[in-house]
């Protein structure tokens, strides 16, 4: 495990997995759907990041089941996941509170308006 800052992608495949385990598809509608269509994931890219939070550790698999003859991997975050995430939605919080922090300073100081 990296202790660097995730990807957004990443950041945004294990938030999806937070609440409840999904199958691939599923992972890439509700990505769509947090960032209101943002950000829209490829299925390509979206099964080699899985595969890669599967590698380390970060992702389980739920449960497999066939539909339609096809085999549907169902993934959750697994506990190594969920530190994870709750590390960078810290740090992501930090870092937008600076933010905001300074962009207060700024008016009060009677910056110019950007």
């Amino acid at each position: 495990m990296t202790d660097g800052p995730l990807r957004e992608p990443t950041f945004l495949v294990l938030t999806a997995l937070a609440e409840r385990p999904q199958h691939g598809y599923a992972v890439i509608e509700d990505v769509a759907r947090m960032t209101d269509g943002r950000v829209r994931l490829r299925a390509g890219t979206l099964y080699a990041a899985l595969d890669r939070l599967r590698t380390e550790g970060l992702i389980e698999v739920d449960r497999e089941e066939v539909v339609q003859s096809r085999l549907r991997r169902y993934y959750r975050l697994s506990g190594l996941g969920e530190q994870r995430l709750a590390a960078e939605t810290s740090r992501l919080r930090h870092q937008a509170t600076l933010a905001e922090r300074r962009l207060s300073a700024r008016r009060h100081l009677g910056g110019a308006p950007a």
